[in-house]
C-alpha cells in the first residue's frame, strides 16, 4: 500500500452494550461516544477499538484481540487488581501461558470476546 497508514481498529460487538462500555471504560479505556449504538475505546492516541451495540453469538464467540504490552507480569497485576471478573459474571481471566514467541494471559470480556495481552520476546517481535 502506497497510502500512509495511521491505526488499524476492529469492531467488536456487545451483548449487553451499556455494561461493556462500563466494562471497558473501568479496565481503564478512554471512551468516545460516536453514536447511541457505538463508541470508540483507546488505549492511546494509536491503539484503539470500536465497541457496538451489536450482538451475533457466533461472531462475539469468534472475536479475538491482541493487544501488545511490554511487560506482561505488570499487565496482569494491574488487569486482576481491578477485580474486574469478580464484577462480572462472564469475565474470566488466565494465567500467564508461557510460548516459544513470549508470554500472555487471556481475558474474556462480559459479551465473550476473547482478548489476548501479550508480551514478544525480543528475539521474536517479527512473527
Amino acid at each position: 500500500m502506497k497510502t500512509t497508514s495511521k491505526s488499524i481498529r476492529t469492531f467488536i460487538g456487545a451483548k449487553n452494550y451499556t455494561e461493556s462500555r462500563q466494562f471497558y471504560n473501568e479496565l481503564g479505556f478512554t471512551e468516545f461516544v460516536i453514536d447511541q449504538k457505538m463508541s470508540l475505546f483507546k488505549v492511546n492516541e494509536q491503539l484503539a477499538f470500536y465497541l457496538q451495540d451489536y450482538y451475533v453469538k457466533d461472531w462475539i464467540n469468534n472475536s479475538m484481540v491482541f493487544l501488545e504490552v511490554d511487560d506482561v507480569d505488570e499487565c496482569a497485576q494491574e488487569l486482576l487488581s481491578k477485580g474486574l471478573h469478580e464484577k462480572y459474571k462472564y469475565v474470566r481471566f488466565t494465567e500467564i501461558k508461557e510460548y516459544d514467541w513470549g508470554r500472555e494471559i487471556f481475558m474474556h470480556d462480559p459479551s465473550g470476546v476473547l482478548w489476548h495481552f501479550g508480551e514478544f520476546i525480543e528475539s521474536k517481535v517479527d512473527a
